[in-house]
């Protein structure tokens, strides 16, 4: 067996760090060396440093683990998982890249840079060649690699053998989004609890934004934006995990509910056929019931990896319609740049 590459967890002490820690703790590629968190956790037990809010073991084997200080101590093994927020993402994570670093981030702070991967894997594993030139134009010897926003990630596990097989045009997607999207203690409790929010701070502009760089061709030393029209309405929802999305799309040549289920049905992108440990053996899960999917009944399934498809049905304005499902903080965050560093290494990013 091979030696298995030492990674660092930043931000391991907030819900998505947690989440870095338990799919790390058994991984086959990986080992955690580091756990590292803001200055007032340094020092400290990683289970005196936080309170653990996930089911299985506590603290996933690690309580006794001594967390560092992610801005000072700068102890770091060659991967970097980062559940950093936003504005500390800022600084950190080049100063890890440019140390050698490659950092998988959740962040949104760079998902939009020109030289930055932003990262599906099976969706657009080609867009991983942007690294040479992130590389090369910053001089740096790692790198940053960003996963998309949960919901955009969602939607574009649906679009993306869709718009292979036939070509997206326009979107219309309306999301009820879970509450564990907002981080903890996230919204409180009197403000959603038998409510809808409609609004989500900044959530549609990346959801429309992002979702054209993923569909994008990498071009060699870009990548060129698919000339798709996105319109997003983002909601909070009372859910703990998973959001819901209600989508509408028009595809070329006016395909019919079955043809799109067929596409969707028999998707076999390259993660799948590479058998990386984290891609779910079937990346779409479709659902005949008229009820599903649910939450409830569906989201954990895969490890919260696969996404959901139901109700295909003819759409009156854009031609197709149906109902999507997928696991916010698994799929579009930790499990998903987990599965972003798997495709690298397979793909020589490490050597």
């Amino acid at each position: 067996m091979s030696k298995k590459i030492q990674v660092t967890v930043l931000g391991a002490t907030g819900v998505v760090g947690q989440r870095f820690v338990r799919r790390l703790a058994e991984h086959p590629f990986f080992e955690i060396a580091h756990i590292a968190a803001s200055g007032r956790s340094a020092g400290k037990r990683y289970q005196d440093a936080c309170e653990w809010r996930l089911d299985g073991e506590p603290y996933a084997g690690f309580g006794e683990h001594v967390v560092t200080d992610s801005g000072v101590d700068f102890s770091f093994a060659p991967v970097v998982f980062s559940a950093l927020d936003t504005d500390v993402a800022k600084d950190l994570e080049p100063a890890y890249a440019e140390a050698g670093a490659l950092v998988f981030s959740n962040a949104s702070t760079f998902r939009m840079d020109a030289d930055v991967p932003l990262l599906v894997p099976e969706v657009n594993p080609e867009h991983l060649g942007l690294l040479a030139l992130q590389r090369k134009q910053r001089g740096w010897s790692g790198g940053i690699l960003t996963n998309p926003n949960c919901t955009t990630t969602v939607l574009v596990m649906a679009l993306a053998p869709l718009h292979e097989a036939f070509g997206v045009e326009t979107v219309l997607m309306t999301s009820m989004q879970a509450a564990s999207g907002a981080g903890y203690p996230g919204v409180s409790s009197l403000d959603l609890m038998g409510n809808v929010i409609p609004f989500i701070k900044g959530e549609e502009p990346k959801v429309e934004v992002e979702t054209a760089k993923l569909l994008g061709r990498f071009q060699g030393r870009q990548v060129q934006d698919a000339p798709i029209v996105v319109s997003a309405m983002c909601h909070r929802v009372p859910v703990l995990d998973g959001h819901s999305e209600a989508v509408s799309v028009k595809l070329k040549g006016n395909p019919s509910p079955e043809q799109v289920r067929d596409v969707l049905a028999a998707w076999r992108p390259e993660p799948q056929r590479l058998g990386l440990p984290s891609a779910p053996v079937v990346p779409i899960r479709l659902h005949e019931a008229e009820n599903r999917p649910q939450v409830r009944r569906d989201v954990e399934l895969d490890a919260g990896m696969s996404v959901h498809v139901g109700r295909i049905r003819r759409c009156p304005v854009l031609g197709i319609k149906f109902s999507l499902l997928g696991h916010n903080t698994e799929r579009g965050a930790a499990g998903g740049s987990v599965l972003n560093a798997e495709l690298a290494k397979l793909k020589g990013y490490f050597d």
